[in-house]
Order: C-alpha cells, then structure tokens, then sequence
C-alpha cells in the first residue's frame, strides 16, 4: 500500500503538474520526440518493403537486415552515436540527437518487414488480373496490393509506435525529457512515487497507442476481406 499511495500522492500533487517538469510537459516531450521519429521510421521503412515485397528484389537480405537490426540494444546505439552528434551540434547533439536516431532504427525492422510480407501475401492471381487489364506496376502497387495488405503494414506501425513508447524512456539517461525523466529523476531522489508515476504514465501511454491501432487493424481487416471479396470474381 505504501507504494500504491506514495503513486497517488505524487499524482496529485498539483506542483507534479506545472512547469517544464510538470507531467503535461515531459508527456508532450514524450509523444513529440515518439511521433517524429515513428515518422521518420515510416518513411524510411514503408517504401523499402512496398517495393521489395512487389519486386521481391534484395526482399533476402532487406529483411534479414531489419532482423539483425532488432538484436541491436537501443541504449548502446545511443551511446554509439552520441560523440559523432555531439561533434555535429554540441547542444542537441548528446541530448535528442541520439534518442531520434536509435528510435528510428527501432521502428524501421517491423515496419520493413511487415510491409514486405503484406505485399508478398497478396493473392497473386489477383495481381496477375490486374496485369491482365492493363494496370502499369505503380498502379498494381498502390490500387491492389496496398489496400489488400493494409492490416499487416498497420500492425507493423503498430508494433513499432509501441516498441518506440516504450523505449524512448532511455533518453532520460543521456538526459532528454519526456516519460523517462520521472523515472531516472525517481530512482535518483529514491522517491518511489515518482518512480512508479513514470512507470503508469508510460504504461498508459503504450496501452492508448496499442488501441488506437488495433481498432483502425480491425476496421482495415474487415475492409481488405470486403475488397478482396470484391476482387476476386476479376481473378477468375
């Protein structure tokens, strides 16, 4: 009980809420610093497995990349490149630099391979019908494959915006704000409260984003079966 009330009376301490260290801050530094590099992430992985999973082109060693990415440990990236972009901007360089650039590498292998797969399940007589029409590649891509394979590259963003929630609270170390803060101040000041504030406020965090996504999946789901329904009598 002692921890379970040192949480609520850290939760409602008004001076917990206000400042640049209050919680509604380091949440918005928290869901900054995730949506940015989430972003980058799609941008980066989203094309690359659309084009390996329609060309199977390089699909072998893309995918066995982003696998070998994933065994990579996210706090020695960042400390990996944090001296190289220190020397590039010695005031952002030791503190939000390293945690975009290790987040982005987390979020890039499930979203690469998820989307390669999506693509490489797609019915491929459907994609052979639609050849059979006329679509140009570009057109089989994005009017047949991308829409069929919508759920799995969701849940490949899925997986990686809570793979990046979570792990982003390792910035504190390299002291970044967000979440993390509350945790390494916490342990810190060995004030329990805060600790385990941290801990809730992450867990939240990571449960709203798994949600969100698992209701637009499903909505997706229900729409690709709807789609490929429709497709298919093109097919025979």
């Amino acid at each position: 009980m002692d921890l379970v009330s040192a949480t609520v009376r850290w939760f409602t301490d008004p001076a917990d809420w206000a400042g640049t260290s209050g919680i509604p801050n380091r949440l918005l530094e928290h869901v900054a610093v995730c949506a940015i590099t989430l972003g980058i992430a799609v941008l980066i992985a989203l094309p690359v497995g659309l084009w390996i999973g329609h060309t199977e082109r390089g699909s072998r060693l893309a995918v066995g990349l982003a696998n070998l990415g994933r065994a990579v440990p996210t706090l020695a990236v960042m400390g990996i490149v944090a001296p190289f972009t220190t020397l590039i901007d010695p005031s952002l360089g030791f503190i939000v630099f390293p945690v975009v650039i290790a987040m982005v590498l987390l979020g890039i292998p499930p979203i690469l391979v998820n989307a390669y797969t999506g693509i490489h399940e797609v019915d491929r007589e459907l994609v052979e019908a639609a050849r059979g029409m006329g679509f140009r590649e570009r057109q089989i891509l994005l009017r047949v494959e991308v829409p069929l394979a919508l759920p799995v590259l969701i849940g490949g963003i899925r997986s990686a915006s809570v793979q990046i929630l979570a792990t982003a609270t390792l910035g504190a170390i390299f002291g970044f704000g967000g979440l993390g803060r509350f945790l390494v101040d916490g342990i810190a000041q060995q004030d329990v409260g805060q600790t385990w504030g941290g801990v809730v406020l992450v867990a939240g965090l990571v449960l709203l984003s798994e949600t969100v996504f698992a209701v637009a999946q499903r909505r997706l789901i229900s729409r690709g079966l709807r789609a490929q329904a429709a497709a298919a009598p093109a097919a025979s």
